[in-house]
């Protein structure tokens, strides 16, 4: 048996495996969307191949949530990490409607897979080495670091796409053929890094499959009690549906802009990095503004002001005012994405942890994939920019959602003056 890990320990493996986890993901980000148009599909297609990825993640989020919980986050993250090699390896070579639409489904089974264990993990390790240890604090340095990771990736991938150094596959996909082999370190670093403590007994097979629906309904019933929790997996429906606004309709933008999906590729690398850049500099801000005006308020105005962000997107011309918009989206995001995991982790336990994170992934994506199919529809049917503008409502609509949440801060700040949430 492993000795236990210090909190620093933990922090320190936690944040390495995130960083070879969103690596793949920058390089990929230039490509992912232009990929599939340069071979063939039309926007309406594309939509409905990747709203796959959402609808997989709707049936499988709870069971690999509870799967975490019961079997063990270690061995569903080596599950994730194995499915990440092998939709890599298809998109590289897929060249029809159908062959993206079964890319985008793997996406979601490793979507699912990889949505809770890593940061339950951390969460669970962390509070067992040191229960007074300010769990924001990691998430935020997480948020940095993913942020990073996805700047320095999407920084090469578009790098890639402008050099294309290798003949013998299409410039587009260079960018994939690097992830590829980061994911395989990837596998190799979870192998090593993540050590977990498990109850005994709870390993063999039958017991876990028989433990997961009891996990699933612990966790659903925590939602169901706690107006909390419902209102932060609601604020997620509105983000997963406003966030293909500045996801996946800015390569579009840009294409149609610059003329050329190889030129959009070219742009959106260096721009993608920055996004992600200063998206780290908002995830290292949170604990500082969290302190001065509480998680909650913080993420409600994050909410407002990443729809502000995204307006402008859809308004301004030239491609000039579509990338600073585009930067400030991402510093909004970045700080967004801590702000609400604290308030997230503050409902749940160690038992149904990796649950309640599945329950929140599981409504951005099922989100996600309507909104993909819708947004997309509006673009084809109007223009890029009317999309644009939906999302930015869209995204606006869930501030109100972290009122339970703001209440709930303020009894627990002020005990004798407010009313519990």
């Amino acid at each position: 048996m492993n000795p236990p890990l210090t909190a620093a320990a933990v922090r320190w493996r936690f944040l390495v495996l995130l960083a070879l986890r969103y690596l793949p993901v920058g390089l990929a980000m230039p490509v992912l969307i232009l990929i599939p148009l340069d071979r063939g599909l039309s926007l309406t297609e594309l939509g409905l191949a990747a709203s796959l990825q959402g609808f997989v993640v709707l049936a499988l989020e709870l069971p690999t949530g509870g799967l975490a919980d019961t079997a063990g986050r270690r061995r569903v993250l080596v599950a994730a990490s194995i499915m990440a090699i092998v939709v890599t390896a298809l998109f590289l070579v897929a060249d029809t409607f159908l062959g993206f639409a079964v890319v985008f489904a793997l996406m979601g089974v490793r979507r699912a897979l990889d949505s809770g264990p890593l940061e339950a993990w951390y969460v669970d390790a962390t509070l067992a080495a040191d229960p007074d240890a300010r769990i924001e604090s990691g998430l935020s340095a997480a948020g940095v670091v993913l942020s990073v990771s996805i700047a320095v990736g999407a920084l090469l991938g578009g790098l890639l796409v402008a050099l294309d150094p290798i003949p013998a596959v299409d410039a587009l996909g260079v960018p994939l053929v690097l992830s590829l082999v980061i994911e395989v370190v990837g596998l190799a670093a979870v192998l090593v890094l993540m050590t977990e403590q498990r109850p005994a007994g709870g390993h063999g097979i039958v017991a876990t499959a028989r433990a997961v629906p009891a996990v699933i309904a612990d966790g659903l019933r925590l939602m169901r009690r706690s107006r909390v929790l419902s209102a932060l997996v609601a604020v997620e429906v509105t983000w997963g549906l406003g966030m293909v606004a500045f996801e996946s309709l800015v390569p579009v933008r840009l294409s149609d802009l610059l003329g050329s999906p190889d030129a959009a590729a070219a742009v959106l690398g260096p721009a993608s990095s920055g996004a992600w850049l200063v998206s780290a500099a908002g995830a290292a801000a949170m604990p500082w503004l969290g302190r001065r005006l509480g998680i909650a308020p913080s993420a409600a105005l994050f909410r407002v002001a990443q729809a502000i962000t995204v307006l402008g997107m859809g308004l301004v011309a030239g491609v000039e005012g579509v990338i600073v918009a585009y930067l400030a989206s991402y510093a909004i995001h970045g700080a967004s994405n801590p702000a609400h995991m604290t308030l997230l982790h503050r409902q749940a336990t160690d038992a149904v942890r990796a649950t309640v994170v599945s329950l929140d992934s599981m409504a951005a994506q099922t989100a996600g994939a309507i909104g993909i199919i819708a947004l997309t529809a509006i673009a084809d049917g109007t223009s890029v920019a009317t999309a644009m503008v939906v999302g930015a409502v869209i995204l606006a609509l869930g501030a109100p959602l972290y009122l339970p949440a703001w209440r709930q801060e303020q009894a627990r700040a002020f005990p004798d003056t407010t009313a519990s949430a």
